[in-house]
């Protein structure tokens, strides 16, 4: 039986890699049946909302989601769409593997990790008020519930890779409550885990310390705003967020997305790297089971970017989107 997927292409670049991901996808595994809808802007300009009651219904009824690039306008009343939707399904873990592959160029090679992010509170709930006309206030919140189960998650997830160290980053020496609760959280999770190595570092030493020596790291758990950023730093380690790819993961509901935004300033001249929405494919593929699927999708995409001379140009080659594609086509088993 196949497996219904819900697509969404997403605005700018999303309509260009995410149907070369799916054609690939499609390729590598006929037992994918896919939905399609819609959210972003295009969806605003077309249905009047940027996440159409459609497109809500297709995730609640299908628990998987394969999503692009979405543009949320600037202004007032616009809530970012990728945070309403992990907030709407409480897709609580953020799973952003960072990997570097031969043939792109990068700061380092055989960098192999993964940033597990809280995804649903910290300052990303949004929850925030004027305090005067002239000073505003966002307020941080961090409970022991969400903290223990995305440090838990990171030890499974450890386990499951077999990956032998994590570490919580935090900091927890000014905010003691809020960063302190996470970290004690952590702690009592890391306890039930001995035989898996657990560390904790201030969030500011490990921005440094994910730059000078990124092979120490296995499995990194952060709050939500922490994990955000440490995730944007470390593809820029491996070649860019051309190169990253995401899950975000709940208890039954899972939506998959490459996590560069849309850009709009080169949207329909067919020249986006699509290798973050393939990575994010295989990552979906795994999650359902399609293990053979996924090595095949990356056996290939491998083959492919060991050859600069079929590089897409964010990475130095002269492939357009379309080119990219075929030869990660002729490249599956």
């Amino acid at each position: 039986m196949k497996r219904r997927i819900t697509f969404i292409p997403g605005d700018g670049i999303g309509l260009e890699i995410m149907y070369a991901a799916k054609e690939i996808i499609d390729a590598a595994t006929d037992n994918i049946e896919w939905e399609e809808a819609a959210a972003g802007k295009t969806a605003l300009e077309k249905y009047g909302a940027l996440i159409p009651e459609d497109t809500i219904k297709s995730i609640e009824k299908n628990k998987i989601a394969f999503k692009g690039p979405i543009t949320t306008p600037v202004g007032r009343g616009f809530r970012s769409v990728n945070v309403e939707l992990r907030q709407r399904f409480n897709l609580y873990a953020n799973i952003r593997p960072v990997k570097s592959y031969e043939g792109v160029d990068s700061l380092y090679k055989n960098v192999d990790l993964v940033i597990v992010r809280e995804n649903t509170e910290d300052l990303y709930k949004g929850i925030e008020h004027m305090v005067t006309p002239d000073a505003a206030e966002s307020i941080k919140i961090i409970s022991k519930d969400a903290s223990e189960r995305i440090v838990d998650y990171a030890f499974k997830l450890a386990l499951k890779e077999k990956r032998s160290k994590v570490t919580l980053t935090h900091k927890a020496n000014i905010m003691k409550l809020t960063d302190g609760l996470f970290l004690e959280s952590g702690r009592r999770i890391a306890a039930k885990y001995p035989h898996v190595e657990f560390e904790d570092v201030i969030v500011d030493a490990m921005a440094m310390k994910l730059v000078m020596n990124p092979h120490a790291y296995q499995v990194i758990v952060a709050p939500n705003l922490y994990g955000d950023i440490l995730s944007d730093l470390a593809s820029g380690l491996i070649g860019g967020l051309g190169m990253a790819p995401s899950a975000n993961i709940g208890d039954d509901t899972a939506i998959f997305e490459p996590v560069h935004g849309s850009a709009p300033d080169i949207a329909g001249q067919n020249i986006a790297n699509p290798s973050s929405a393939i990575l994010t494919g295989i990552l979906m593929l795994r999650y359902i089971g399609e293990d053979r699927a996924a090595l095949n999708v990356e056996n290939a995409l491998k083959a492919v970017l060991r050859n600069k001379k079929h590089h897409t140009k964010d990475i130095g080659g002269p492939l357009t989107t379309s080119e990219f594609k075929e030869e990660v086509l002729l490249n599956l088993s």
